[in-house]
């Protein structure tokens, strides 16, 4: 069981703010404090589930809820104003959280890494020629305007103003991107500016190189890690002596990637680490203490090595608190290392519906299905990219007409970001990618319609890749011939509405492999439950027109959390857009099932 500090009996700082330090201890109205934070991200659960998710990390023992508050997810377009409504009221999630009795911490970037498409900045400003997470005038005008929308919004969430806002977060972890100072005082000026009075902190990883970059004079120091607490002690004891010791992200567990395995992490090392780090009176946030769901197509990826890496829709992160709010054998270890007391309010899991079969019957085919939704259509001699589209994430259908030679030619695709299917007068001819950039065609010396549906698998959220562009950058080419003249037509997936979705699926006619199906889902009463595509290789899903995410037949994710709140009772609908092959069938399961795991501990060294 871990124990406060000793009071303090010397004056408290005269300040007020909420939260403050002296001699290295932290402060909450000049009474000793330790932050016992959750990271829980409103844009990843449902907003019915706000309340239970808060309430479970209440019970898990802590005193703090933090989150990021996603750029992109407020303001997907230019030309419309950020929405703070519905899935996007991230006031009344703070305010929940504070109904609750949880102070909470908000981290507002711009940028936010966290998995998430594109690290939270918008693609229409990372597609333009400006230096993102810099202190160019282009980049920083355009976070000053989103800010003018956000901040004072959190600024009236603030303990000061009865609130439960007692931290605000400087940017997100910059000493892991560059070293732009002027950016990170301009960033912290236009919090205070905007009304923000309460404390204000930065985080970055515990290396000389990151605190070099991401640290600012006058402002708290934070680090995160998922590992060797006393290494970071102590080199932030050397660099910051006064100041307390505060773990921004503690890693518990950790994301997982398409075509890898499902990442877990020990309870009993979570708690040895833990215990290190609110040892002498550190503070932590556990990251995550509930990770909830990349619906949609926000998951983001990483890059290695020029290689993308796609970040599964489960966002379950091995969390304390799992995907669908299932309290964990690390749940109740954390609990108890934490010294929580007085009883588990919530249920240890809810209810799900009885396991199915579902018959996943063929309405459309694939291209015919997607032009049924009217979008505009860009022309030119070339491709045009997601950018120029205005595309946050989806697909874009490309068609051209050159003439090809009699006999065998060489399709060449210089840069597709990310995944190509290419069709020659409606037939599949393959797929293209970064590992495959060549396609076998054959002439006859006629024009032919060729058509590349080009599909973004999640936009890089970190590292120097950030902001790169999607579609088909590059030339194609027949031979050594680059092919022009392309109508370019975005498929707008994530922002179809239920209409939209219902005209593709009654376009028709149907044809086996590729294309739209439907499976139709009778509840008499809403619950959880998890889907499953056996036999089917590769595509999206939706229930009652909500798009739940991506499924992919490479794993490790083989099930698609739905819950409860997207069903109702009666008949509900569950549409699939394969675009590999159909298996036939939709399942319904009453356990998620994230793959093959293995141990993950991340290590500073």
């Amino acid at each position: 069981m871990i124990e406060l500090p000793a009071p303090d009996t010397s004056p408290a700082p005269t300040t007020t703010t909420t939260l403050t330090w002296r001699g290295r201890r932290l402060y909450r109205h000049g009474v000793p404090h330790r932050i016992l934070s959750g990271a829980l991200h409103y844009f990843r659960v449902h907003p019915d589930l706000w309340r239970d998710r808060i309430r479970r990390l209440a019970d898990l023992g802590l005193n703090t809820v933090d989150t990021y508050v996603a750029w992109n997810f407020h303001q997907p377009r230019q030309d419309a104003a950020p929405r703070f409504d519905g899935w996007r009221d991230v006031e009344r999630f703070i305010r929940t959280a504070g109904e609750e009795g949880l102070d909470v911490i908000v981290r507002p970037g711009p940028y936010i890494c966290a998995e998430w498409s594109n690290g939270g900045l918008p693609s229409w400003l990372t597609g333009r020629d400006v230096a993102i997470r810099s202190s160019e005038p282009a980049f920083t005008s355009e976070v000053g305007r989103w800010f003018d929308d956000l901040v004072p919004r959190i600024a009236a969430l603030q303990a000061a103003e009865g609130g439960p806002v007692v931290a605000v977060q400087v940017e997100n972890e910059f000493g892991s991107f560059g070293d732009d100072q002027a950016y990170l005082r301009w960033n912290r000026e236009a919090l205070t500016a905007r009304g923000i009075g309460e404390l204000l902190f930065t985080a970055d990883g515990p290396t000389e190189l990151m605190l070099d970059g991401g640290a600012l004079p006058g402002t708290l120091t934070a680090v995160t890690l998922g590992s060797q607490p006393d290494a970071a002690r102590k080199l932030l004891a050397s660099r910051r002596p006064d100041e307390p010791f505060v773990v921004a992200e503690f890693w518990n567990g950790w994301f997982d990637h398409w075509g890898e395995r499902h990442h877990v992490r020990a309870a009993d090392s979570v708690v040895h680490t833990l215990a290190g780090i609110v040892a002498d009176g550190g503070s932590v946030s556990i990251y995550m203490a509930h990770g909830g769901t990349n619906f949609g197509l926000w998951a983001g990826a990483n890059e290695h090595e020029g290689r993308l890496q796609p970040t599964v829709t489960s966002y379950d992160s091995d969390a304390p608190v799992a995907e669908d709010g299932t309290l964990t054998a690390k749940f109740f270890a954390v609990r108890e290392a934490l010294g929580a007391r007085g009883p588990v309010r919530m249920p240890e899991r809810t209810p799900t519906l009885p396991p199915a079969r579902l018959p996943l019957v063929h309405r459309a085919d694939l291209l015919t299905g997607l032009r049924a939704v009217p979008a505009p259509t860009a022309t030119g001699p070339r491709p045009a990219s997601f950018e120029r589209l205005g595309l946050e994430a989806g697909m874009v259908l490309h068609t051209a007409h050159p003439r090809i030679p009699a006999g065998e030619h060489r399709l060449a695709f210089t840069d597709v970001r990310d995944r190509a299917l290419v069709f020659c007068d409606g037939d599949l001819l393959g797929v293209a990618d970064q590992d495959h950039p060549h396609l076998p065609i054959r002439g006859s010396g006629a024009v032919v319609r060729l058509e590349v549906l080009v599909e973004s698998l999640g936009r890089v959220n970190y590292g120097p890749a950030i902001g790169r562009h999607k579609g088909l950058l590059g030339p194609v080419l027949v031979d050594r011939r680059i092919v022009q003249g392309w109508d370019s037509t975005p498929v707008a997936l994530q922002e179809w509405s239920a209409t939209e979705l219902a005209r593709a699926v009654a376009a028709g006619p149907a044809s086996a492999g590729a294309g739209f199906a439907v499976a139709s889902l009778h509840v008499d009463a809403p619950a959880d439950t998890f889907l499953a595509l056996p036999g089917s290789g590769r595509g999206l899903v939706w229930v009652n027109g909500f798009l739940l995410g991506r499924h992919w037949e490479i794993g490790p994710q083989i099930t698609l959390y739905c819950p409860a709140p997207l069903l109702h009772a009666g008949e509900n609908t569950v549409t699939v857009l394969e675009l590999q092959r159909l298996g036939g069938v939709l399942e319904l399961r009453d356990r998620p099932e994230l793959g093959p795991a293995e141990e993950y501990v991340e290590e500073f060294g």
